[in-house]
């Protein structure tokens, strides 16, 4: 889908990060509109049309994922990308769980935020093929040691590599190693990608038949 045709809504509570949000968006191409807040965002949901949604996950009013969850319970079909920082892993978590297609982490390259953005309109073409490729995802989970499945099972909680350390008595560097390890074998390239590749995997074994035996 060629970014305009639909509008990218930007949800943030400051002033300056919409207006910067807003002219990187804007000078890509893309058609903005910005909200200072959620409440705002949602008046305007129901009959939005084609769009996508940007959206820190801390605000005065409500966080981000509660912004998901009242846009589930309207059933508006806007695809979100939300915004973290850096202690917010395990919120940016729970966004995506309750829907959103993709998180980015503070600071982040301009390139990096439209990027998402672009991968999260193709959920508003209906002729967009979206391909997970789940056995490759899965073989390449089963390279992992069980060490290395601990601390994925960790890193995609949200732990710092001290917590992750200190639960399974191991030092930091070693938690450092694995972790390392985890993001080769996965083949991702940043964490938000670890997380994308560990939900896909987590939604084709929920919609696997259960087991008879």
């Amino acid at each position: 889908m060629k970014i305009d045709e639909y509008v990218v809504h930007i949800v943030d509570d400051e002033e300056a990060v919409r207006r910067s949000l807003a002219f990187l968006l804007a000078t890509a191409g893309f058609i903005v509109r910005v909200h200072e807040s959620a409440t705002s965002f949602l008046a305007a949901a129901p009959g939005i049309g084609k769009a996508c949604l940007v959206t820190d996950l801390r605000m005065p009013d409500m966080s981000g994922v509660e912004l998901l969850e009242k846009l589930n319970q309207i059933e508006a079909a806007v695809p979100v990308v939300v915004i973290t920082g850096d202690g917010d892993i395990p919120m940016a978590v729970a966004a995506m769980r309750a829907g959103a297609s993709d998180f980015i982490e503070k600071p982040f390259e301009d390139d990096v935020l439209i990027e998402a953005i672009k991968r999260a309109a193709r959920l508003l073409d209906p002729n967009a093929e979206i391909v997970n490729d789940v056995p490759a995802m899965r073989s390449r989970l089963d390279r992992l040691s069980a060490r290395e499945r601990e601390v994925l099972s960790a890193v995609i909680a949200g732990l710092s590599n001290k917590a992750i350390a200190d639960d399974l008595n191991i030092s930091s560097r070693t938690v450092e190693v694995h972790r390392a390890n985890v993001m080769f074998k996965m083949q991702a390239s940043s964490l938000p990608e670890l997380v994308r590749i560990a939900m896909a995997l987590e939604l084709a074994d929920k919609g696997k038949p259960a087991d008879p035996g």
